[in-house]
């Protein structure tokens, strides 16, 4: 169970953080989501969020994307590399179930570098 777990450690969360991933970054996409991410020296992968307004203005659906990409990181979160994600959803996303976001993350996280086991 503690695999799966979400920690604060997990999350970039600090400006500085950004910079450094948009300065040297790596591109991958998905139909509803695109992501930059960097390799670095840390043990354990960590993940950051882009849900503009452009995306919707409604924040309840904003913050639903967030929710979905959360949990999909942190099911995912053991497999990957030690790397910084920054995720960033696209406007088509707002419509679509569920279900299939999950679906698209899946195939995103798999584009990713896995650990080294």
């Amino acid at each position: 169970m503690g695999a799966f777990r979400f920690p604060r450690a997990a999350r970039m969360l600090k400006p500085g953080d950004f910079a450094r991933l948009r300065g040297a970054s790596r591109r991958i996409g998905s139909r509803y989501f695109s992501a930059e991410y960097r390799i670095t020296d840390d043990t354990a992968a960590r993940v950051g969020l882009a849900v503009s307004r452009r995306v919707s203005k409604l924040a309840v659906q904003r913050n639903r994307l967030k929710r979905l990409v959360r949990e999909s990181f942190r099911k995912n979160r053991a497999v990957l590399a030690p790397l910084d994600v920054l995720v960033i959803a696209r406007s088509a996303a707002v419509v679509v179930p569920g279900p299939e976001l999950l679906a698209d993350l899946d195939l995103l996280w798999s584009k990713l570098p896995r650990a080294q086991r």
